[in-house]
């Protein structure tokens, strides 16, 4: 190979590797691995809360429905989210190896969208059970 031809690993790319990888500072990836651990305690914490509602919530009066109305997201989000932190460590570790910047993350704004429903269902089950009453 000449001195005017790029290798593979010099030139950037390699028709079997893709871009050039190389290991980043061990702080950004211990930075990566606490905000996916982070995601995972958060959907335990939806997850426990959901099953919480489930076992230990008393019914609601006229709406035997409404635990599991409460509940059920709660545990599949969590389920979700565990998932979606996954993948999105995989991506930001891919593109801190690559030197390139961090992908936008999904997950805050679904995160707050799971919520703010989760409180307006249990904001109309309140009431509902309350014009029962």
């Amino acid at each position: 190979m000449s001195e005017s031809e790029p290798s593979g690993a010099e030139g950037g790319e390699s028709a079997s590797k893709g871009p050039r990888e190389r290991e980043p500072d061990a702080r950004f990836t211990f930075a990566n691995e606490r905000t996916f651990l982070a995601w995972n305690r958060t959907a335990l914490a939806l997850i426990v809360a959901g099953l919480a509602i489930v076992q230990l919530l008393p019914p609601f009066p006229g709406v035997p429905w409404g635990r599991h109305l409460l509940a059920v997201p709660l545990i599949i989000f969590g389920a979700v989210l565990s998932v979606g932190g996954f993948v999105e460590w995989g991506r930001n570790q891919r593109a801190l190896r690559r030197g390139e910047p961090l992908p936008r993350s999904p997950l805050p704004r679904l995160l707050a969208f799971a919520i703010a429903a989760v409180a307006m269902a249990a904001a109309v089950l309140v009431l509902l059970s309350e014009a029962v009453d």
